[in-house]
């Protein structure tokens, strides 16, 4: 009777996961870095710096008909940080990364709810920012439409910190957690269409930020508005990807990005671009913020690998043109390198009138192995006088190399699928 009800009870298992799929994989990602002027100019005197980060994640995913499920938990090791027999972690590091359903509402729409990547296009608006170690996620409700080679998606997020709670209550709405990116309401409607050789989307964004008084008081939000559109084509050889945004709002009127790429393969292992990016900057004789700002994307993408602009600096500065050239080899079936130069300048003079910042060299190698794959990066900065004043250092002060390097391995485990 008792291996009747083992057999049942098999069967029934059996049943379940024929109707649905489970996958667990994970992530182990360490990496080494040199910073000799990394994120900005560093001073003569000043040592480089080394270290090592690892980042490791643990995936789960679960798949029905009715809805899909994704779990991923995280954590970002720096080697050495923890002294040895600790009973904790002394970096507060692990996290739950993404923390979302996925449910099937029928006729092409479906919901997605919780913790979550946003990802469009280039990832010039929003974006995961894999590359950061904790890279970027958003607690936001997406109600999402897809038929054909259409989609559309509708956005909301309510930040909240629930500070000082009083018994089931939080004694006010004030989000008191600060940083660039930290909004405390979020509402957009995104819109695509693909064609043959033309894909082409529309971005309407906004934004409110914690607004504060004279006397530091909470006093409602600030609103930011953001609309623009990415196009993208290509036809055998050649390629094209277009940016154009506008922000306004209450802190910031009339700011701008525009941007263009082109890419011509010269051959199955050559890859030729260039392109032009101008985001709009402050200028120094007004008090007008027309100062654009990149919000969400992975802005290491562009503008330079060594993170001198909009990684958590250069906010309501000057702007910048970005002028860049860019070739790509693939060297054979498993390894590739990549180099490109940019030149940067400010879209908006600094107080001396300078505009002309300076050109950094980017040169990374790729090469994948049976299982797990290793990348190396070396990048230069050939700061210009311009630069030495947006970094407010001197530069009789500074040393003579401003370089980076970094070597990184990936390894992506799949346990069960």
């Amino acid at each position: 009777m008792k291996k009747q009800y083992v057999l049942i009870g098999l069967m029934a298992l059996i049943v379940q996961f024929a109707q649905a799929q489970f996958t667990l994989d994970g992530e182990f990602r360490p990496r080494t870095e040199y910073r000799n002027g990394f994120g900005s100019i560093i001073a003569d005197a000043a040592d480089p710096g080394f270290g090592i980060s690892t980042r490791i994640r643990l995936n789960a995913g679960y798949n029905t008909d009715a809805y899909k499920f994704y779990l991923s938990f995280q954590d970002i090791m720096v080697w050495g940080e923890n002294r040895q027999i600790l009973p904790y972690d002394q970096n507060n590091s692990f996290a739950v990364f993404q923390a979302w359903a996925d449910i099937t509402l029928g006729e092409g729409f479906s919901t997605k709810l919780g913790r979550q990547v946003i990802s469009y296009d280039d990832q010039r608006i929003f974006g995961g920012l894999d590359w950061a170690q904790q890279g970027r996620n958003h607690d936001a409700a997406l109600l999402k439409y897809k038929k054909g080679k259409f989609m559309a998606d509708v956005g909301l997020a309510f930040s909240q910190d629930y500070s000082n709670p009083t018994g089931f209550q939080s004694t006010s709405t004030v989000y008191s957690t600060t940083g660039y990116f930290s909004y405390k309401t979020m509402q957009y409607v995104y819109l695509k269409q693909a064609w043959e050789n033309f894909s082409g989307s529309l971005l309407v964004l906004n934004n409110g930020f914690q607004k504060y008084d004279t006397n530091s008081n909470p006093d409602g939000v600030n609103s930011i508005q953001t609309i623009g559109t990415h196009l993208d084509y290509s036809k055998g050889k050649f390629g094209a990807a277009a940016n154009a945004f506008l922000q306004m709002g209450d802190t910031v009127d009339g700011a701008y990005l525009l941007g263009l790429d082109l890419t011509y393969k010269t051959s199955d292992k050559v890859k030729l671009g260039a392109g032009l990016e101008i985001i709009s900057g402050n200028d120094t004789a007004t008090a007008d913020s027309e100062a654009f700002f990149p919000l969400y994307g992975t802005n290491h993408k562009f503008n330079g690998f060594m993170d001198y602009f909009y990684v958590g600096n250069h906010a309501n500065n000057v702007g910048l043109v970005d002028i860049h050239v860019s070739a790509d080899f693939k060297l054979n079936k498993s390894s590739s390198l990549m180099v490109k130069a940019l030149n940067f300048s400010g879209e908006q003079e600094l107080v001396s009138g300078e505009k002309s910042l300076g050109t950094e060299i980017d040169i990374v190698f790729k090469k994948a192995f049976k299982g797990y794959a290793l990348v190396v990066g070396y990048s230069q900065m050939f700061a210009n006088d311009g630069m030495y004043e947006l970094k407010s250092v001197n530069e009789s002060a500074a040393a003579d190399m401003q370089n980076w390097a970094w070597a990184m391995l990936v390894i992506k485990p799949k346990f069960l699928n």
